[in-house]
């Protein structure tokens, strides 16, 4: 079994070879254009990818050129499809280092023979390391990522929403990824990534269409949302939906039905919503950009996730972890060793990128280094004194601002889940309610409107 990602601007042939996928129990993602593929490429490293030659803006030759510079997508297998069977077409594409090249039209047989080749391939050539390379998730040091993590041990087998914050690139849908995995729910876990949705399209992704529903759906399709049934749909920066869809979402969070476009009997369904933002969405409910039932339905239990910069406990153990995957990524039998000088720098930058940053940062350390990584395989940057590096000198201060941190989200988590109410929330985090308001003022955080507290007090 794997994953196989199409990118090919024609409809039809996209939609065969989809067909043919999912008639063979593989997973699917699809593309329609090159800039697309090599987006979801990075994002979810699939474990084959076709693509067609001919597409408007970046053809098949510049995806395959552009995914095979990166380490994490570099080993992924490539086969081409193309239009052309001409002999230097072919030759070019395996010069480039494609693992197949095939002519249209082909058969569902060739395809699939191709398919089939090269995912066993893959599977029989993962290398096997003489040393441990930092397989699976490392374990956080941070003590509120400590805490997060036995909060997602508590809230991982219940169906209440859950809503993820944190600044871009700190990891929100790894978090939901293991909100999933231990939730025991057999489904699959279906990210959707708001931002990149068209608008015009939006509904149909999500919702899934009808036969005849609009012009060129000849068939119906399921939406992401049924994609999951049984297990969890992830959505994240769900503070770019429009306002009409947030409607109709609220609606399949309220009665766990969907209704495809252009259908008349919605279907029941079996999905944990798991949503995720690096915005104020309280503020965005507050300028009406965002509906403010919408926000409670998703906001069950509130996640937060601390930027990089402010866990350098964690640095290392994440540089590691990425050592590791960018060794295998690239064959490598065994992983470079990060010197105490990188790792020093690593610790002290203050990682404006987060996590996403920093896995980039080590791919390109991983590339340049061979036995052991040092500052110089690191961009010059990171060489560069932050306010990180002064707090790192002063471990007691750094201590305190974690502490201050936590306690911090704790209320904001409190009052989220009594809607405001500071009685209630002084009660839920055993203190008084004087002292709740002392809080407030001390992390300069927004007091609730007072017409929340005369409607519950």
């Amino acid at each position: 079994m794997g994953t196989v990602l199409v990118i090919e601007d024609d409809a039809a042939v996209r939609s065969n070879v989809l067909d043919l996928l999912e008639a063979e129990g593989l997973s699917s993602l699809a593309a329609e254009s090159g800039e697309r593929g090599v987006e979801l490429a990075v994002q979810q490293l699939p474990d084959l990818i076709i693509c067609d030659v001919s597409m408007p803006g970046m053809d098949g030759y510049g995806v395959f050129e552009l995914l095979s510079t990166r380490p994490s997508t570099a080993s992924i297998p490539f086969i081409f499809l193309s239009a052309r069977a001409e002999r230097a077409d072919v030759r070019r594409g395996m010069a480039l280092g494609a693992d197949d090249y095939l002519t249209k039209p082909f058969t569902r047989r060739e395809l699939l023979d191709a398919i089939q080749t090269r995912l066993r391939r893959r599977r029989s050539s993962m290398p096997v390391p003489s040393q441990p390379m930092a397989a699976g998730r490392p374990r956080m040091q941070d003590p509120r990522m400590v805490a997060l993590d036995a909060e997602l041990a508590r809230i991982a087998p219940a169906l209440i929403s859950v809503l993820i914050l944190g600044e871009t690139g700190v990891g929100k849908e790894l978090v939901a990824e293991q909100l999933h995995a231990r939730s025991g729910r057999r489904g699959r876990f279906v990210a959707i990534h708001c931002a990149a949705l068209s608008e015009s399209l939006l509904e149909s992704e999500l919702f899934g269409y009808e036969k005849g529903a609009f012009t060129g759906a000849d068939r119906a399709r399921e939406g992401l949302f049924e994609a999951a049934q049984g297990g969890t749909v992830f959505l994240d920066e769900v503070g770019e939906l429009p306002l009409a869809t947030q409607v109709k979402l609220l609606r399949v969070l309220e009665e766990r039905k969907v209704l495809p476009v252009g259908g008349r009997q919605a279907r029941a369904l079996d999905v944990r919503f798991v949503a995720a933002t690096h915005r104020d969405q309280e503020e965005a409910v507050t300028r009406g950009s965002f509906r403010q039932d919408l926000f409670y339905r998703l906001n069950g239990v509130s996640l937060h996730i601390p930027p990089l910069r402010e866990r350098p406990l964690d640095v290392a153990l994440l540089a590691e972890h990425f050592i590791g995957h960018s060794s295998r990524a690239l064959g490598r039998v065994s992983a470079p060793r990060l010197s105490d000088a990188a790792r020093s720098a690593l610790q002290a930058y203050a990682w404006p990128g987060n996590i996403r940053e920093l896995r980039n940062v080590i791919e390109r350390a991983v590339l340049l280094g061979e036995d052991t990584l040092a500052p110089e395989h690191l961009p010059a940057k990171l060489m560069q004194p932050s306010a990180a590096a002064e707090k790192l000198a002063d471990p007691r201060a750094a201590l305190l601002e974690q502490m201050e941190q936590i306690e911090r989200q704790r209320i904001r988590d409190a009052l989220a889940a009594c809607e405001g109410n500071q009685t209630l929330a002084a009660e839920r985090l055993g203190i008084s309610r004087r002292t709740l308001v002392t809080r407030l003022a001390q992390f300069d955080l927004p007091r609730p409107r007072k017409a929340r507290e005369r409607g519950a007090e």
